[in-house]
């Protein structure tokens, strides 16, 4: 990893990380998770409450390489924008060479730090994330929540979801082993020595869990859902901006 000095929630470092990652991303993600990150994604849009008039703009924060966007035009076929906000050029630039040309004319794109972004208010029908919440320390999940309630309309709904700490659970040591050891290992010896995808283990285990960000978008006025998939493997929250 380069320029070690930064810490790892700093902007400029996730940028660069995922800057680099994004060429082997799609790939590695979907083998080394077994599958189950396309599942958490399908499970997130479907999550998605029902809007009072049908969404017409969704804003995809954290968007990567956009492996949500079929699932949400399966849902909301006549969905006009979907809008994806990512910090890292590359990873937009894949998706759209690999999985969404087709879609082109319905995807806009702002290259940008999330949390510094500058969404209108009161501007989205929906907006989702799936496994950037990771990169998120507890006080930029604080900023998260106050942009959601900022952004999201009357009636407008929201989910995140993303990777978790399985706490309790009995299989945990070895998914934990997994995640610190065997995925470093097979970044190693597949990916020429990269240790890049290495740091979803760090970030994962210190993320812990959305049940921490469902209380911060509570307290913003939200409604709220807390979930868990797959044993805690995976937790989400979801919900809606009142419509009084």
């Amino acid at each position: 990893m380069s320029n070690p000095g930064k810490g790892i929630y700093d902007p400029a470092f996730v940028k660069e990380l995922f800057d680099r990652c994004s060429k082997k991303y799609i790939l590695f993600s979907y083998v080394c998770s077994m599958g189950f990150t396309e599942r958490w994604r399908r499970q997130c849009v479907e999550a998605l409450p029902k809007t009072p008039e049908p969404p017409q703009t969704c804003y995809d924060l954290m968007a990567g390489t956009g492996e949500i966007w079929p699932h949400l035009m399966r849902r909301y076929p006549d969905i006009q924008k979907v809008i994806a906000v990512d910090i890292s050029s590359g990873m937009h630039q894949r998706a759209l060479k690999r999985l969404h040309d087709m879609r082109a004319d319905k995807i806009g794109f702002v290259e940008d730090d999330v949390l510094a972004s500058d969404l209108p208010p009161s501007s989205a029908d929906l907006i989702v994330s799936t496994f950037g919440l990771k990169t998120f320390n507890s006080a930029q999940h604080q900023k998260l929540a106050e942009l959601t309630a900022s952004t999201l309309k009357p009636g407008g709904a929201f989910c995140f979801i993303e990777a978790s700490d399985p706490k309790g659970w009995w299989l945990r040591p070895l998914y934990i082993f997994y995640l610190k050891q065997v995925l470093p290992m097979v970044e190693k010896i597949f990916l020429k020595g990269a240790r890049d995808f290495a740091m979803i283990g760090t970030y994962s285990t210190n993320f812990g869990d959305a049940s921490n960000l469902a209380d911060q978008l509570r307290a913003e006025g939200l409604e709220v859902t807390f979930r868990t998939h797959f044993f805690g493997c995976a937790t989400s929250v979801s919900g809606r901006q009142p419509v009084a």
